[in-house]
């Protein structure tokens, strides 16, 4: 029963501090989107975006990926190594945000059955004493039941709110994944749209527009 007040005790802490690592991760997700929405290039969204957070190291390692390939020719190449860069940014920060959460979904699972433990090896110590006195009386019977009950109560208290929880979590971990999608989505967009200004320089200073050389072809 001590164990499973502990457990208890980590579940609405580690709900308590998981709300506050949500809600600050949100506040700042959503304002690094608000600001690479107002921006045309990675320049201006690198000022934008000089502190840490998840979109603020993607759009890093989307830069760092265009000055590796700033010799290659091949466009699409480069696209692709950038999304990958930046799905693999996208599913730690995922992991980042889902850790702590494990000990919650163990706790709800496990918490029933030490719980039902608790409730049979009550009724046994109940069955030695009514063994031990020869009586069936309620009085012999009753501390010992009313204590094996106790520990599935306990027992329900520790599982439930954990899954509970746990669950909560979840979606909230799922719709922060979904924002951080919108995010790198974005900085892809800022990619493609750099890629296609090199491209536009490029035939500029080959004397001919790019509208004029797709028309050519």
């Amino acid at each position: 029963m001590i164990g499973l007040t502990f457990a208890s005790l980590v579940t609405w802490t580690v709900a308590f501090a998981k709300v506050l690592e949500f809600m600050a991760a949100k506040r700042q997700l959503r304002r690094a989107l608000g600001a690479l929405a107002r921006v045309s290039s990675l320049v201006e969204a690198r000022e934008r975006l000089s502190g840490a957070g998840s979109l603020a190291t993607a759009l890093g390692a989307a830069v760092a990926e265009l000055q590796l390939s700033r010799d290659t020719a091949d466009k699409v190449g480069v696209k692709e190594r950038v999304a990958s860069r930046l799905e693999r940014i996208e599913a730690r920060t995922s992991r980042l945000m889902a850790r702590g959460t494990g000990v919650l979904a163990t706790i709800g699972a496990t918490a029933p059955f030490v719980g039902l433990f608790g409730t049979v090896w009550g009724i046994m110590n109940s069955f030695i004493n009514i063994s031990k006195q020869h009586t069936t009386n309620l009085a012999v019977v009753a501390p010992g039941i009313a204590e094996a009950l106790l520990a599935t109560a306990l027992g329900l208290f520790a599982a439930i709110p954990a899954v509970i929880i746990y669950n909560m979590f979840s979606r909230l971990t799922a719709s922060h994944r979904a924002l951080c999608a919108d995010g790198t989505a974005e900085i892809q967009r800022l990619v493609s749209r750099e890629l296609d200004r090199v491209d536009g320089d490029d035939a500029r200073m080959a004397g001919r527009t790019p509208y004029c050389r797709s028309r050519s072809k």
